[in-house]
């Protein structure tokens, strides 16, 4: 090799340039700084053996490595664009869209450092980190405008996630699979198992809203009634949620491992780790808190756009914020799909779907009981047919354990229908209590 054709030529087996290309280019151009390849006998600055180069240098490498791990980082600008627009005041309209910008690449970001935590801890519990923190977007929305008392952007932001993870997610990822293929399987028994739970979450939406329509002429309070009925029901939830927790990462958890399912095969594909557990659980902790203060100027200016635009509220938390909260988990199911290891995409479409139904939902009913807040399972009754009607739908393509790009666009097609329902449904609009009462209460 001659001394001219040396730069421009490639290493062998270096897997960080075939798994991770953006993060080698973008690295190699900081030179001894950020070098991935390294400089020569000495190595890269960030390997140095003085203490005082070292540190700086990792720091800085790190960083660098983490912001250009997604070509969606670029928006990472609006972060600091939002807080100072939420800081200053300035018009409603504009604090929102920022910051609704500014929240999809931190979104990003916490799947990052999730996916990078939990490299050694395999796809099961990976999965599982990936749709918990995933969700830590909607969760800490809600959370800011349960305290505020916007118990409306609260229910239709966690009915929004649902249908988002269960219809546009899925169906997404059946897309992106059957793309390339006529044809796709995956754990039946999985699915069943949480296709059914879905169907539990379901009926504990539906029961307080016929209980809601039956007590319309009774004497007793139903308010306090309704509250009292789905703080019980939350509780179950949790309880049930854990129980699930240990079928799936104990007593079962062999039905859930999909690396021994693949083992043999793709053995050699394993994701590189860029970041150790130190750094990405720093990078979690800062990322959630910029989450949160751009969560609380986000929610803040909501008010204002439903009196400027005309948009409901009801469509502001059941479609666009669970879309920017779900955004990091949507392009990892469908990247996953795309390499049809649809058991993983399916642990983190409807695995996230469960956690917002059995366990952030119910979490905020118990929130609220702490602060104040008479936060409800009681939803409006068109959002709970939506609901069941959506798990429905979910149950009978999955139920074969097989996918193709067909049922993806049934999913996609189901979810169009429901946003456009939504975006035309005022926040004002009455409840179907009244036809609900009609069928099951004689007059």
């Amino acid at each position: 090799m001659s001394d001219g054709d040396a730069p421009n030529d490639r290493p062998s087996g270096d897997g960080a340039d075939e798994q991770s290309p953006l993060i080698t280019r973008a690295a190699s151009s900081l030179g001894n700084m950020g070098s991935i390849r390294g400089n020569g006998d000495k190595g890269p600055l960030y390997k140095d053996d003085r203490a005082w180069v070292r540190w700086p240098m990792n720091f800085l490498h790190l960083t660098w490595a983490t912001l250009t791990s997604n070509y969606v980082n670029v928006l990472l600008v609006f972060v600091p664009a939002g807080i100072i627009c939420g800081i200053l005041k300035v018009n409603p309209t504009a604090v929102f869209i920022v910051n609704f910008l500014a929240i999809v690449p931190l979104a990003a970001l916490l799947s990052f450092a999730t996916e990078e935590l939990s490299v050694k801890l395999g796809q099961t519990v990976g999965g599982l980190m990936n749709a918990t923190f995933g969700n830590a977007v909607e969760l800490i929305v809600s959370v800011v405008a349960l305290q505020k008392g916007e118990i409306r952007i609260v229910q239709s932001s966690m009915l929004g996630s649902i249908l988002s993870n269960i219809l546009l997610v899925l169906g997404c990822c059946f897309i992106a699979s059957g793309a390339r293929r006529p044809e796709s399987t995956f754990n039946e028994t999985v699915a069943s198992t949480m296709s059914s739970l879905m169907a539990v979450a379901a009926t504990s939406l539906i029961i307080p809203a016929t209980l809601y329509a039956s007590l319309t002429k009774s004497q007793a309070s139903t308010d306090m009634n309704i509250l009292i009925l789905s703080r019980g029901t939350a509780i179950i939830l949790l309880i049930l949620y854990c129980l699930y927790l240990y079928f799936q990462l104990k007593s079962h958890a062999k039905l859930f491992d999909a690396e021994t399912q693949d083992e043999g095969g793709e053995g050699e594909e394993k994701e590189p780790e860029i970041l150790g557990p130190v750094p990405a659980s720093v990078c979690l902790v800062l990322v959630t808190l910029l989450v949160a203060v751009c969560a609380e100027y986000l929610v803040g200016s909501i008010d204002s756009i439903v009196e400027t635009s005309g948009i409901s509220k009801t469509f502001i938390g059941l479609v666009l914020l669970p879309i920017v909260g779900n955004a990091a988990e949507h392009v990892t199911a469908c990247v996953v799909a795309w390499k049809d290891k649809m058991d993983l995409a399916i642990g983190v479409a409807l695995g996230s779907s469960l956690q917002i139904a059995l366990f952030v939902t119910p979490f905020l009913v118990i929130l609220g009981w702490i602060i104040g807040q008479e936060m409800t399972l009681r939803f409006q009754s068109f959002e709970t047919v939506v609901f069941f009607l959506s798990v429905l739908v979910v149950n009978y393509l999955i139920q074969d354990g097989k996918s193709n790009y067909l049922e993806g666009c049934m999913c996609l097609g189901t979810y169009i229908i429901i946003a456009l329902a939504f975006y035309v449904y005022p926040d004002d609009a009455g409840d179907i209590g009244g036809l609900v009462k009609g069928l099951f209460v004689s007059q």
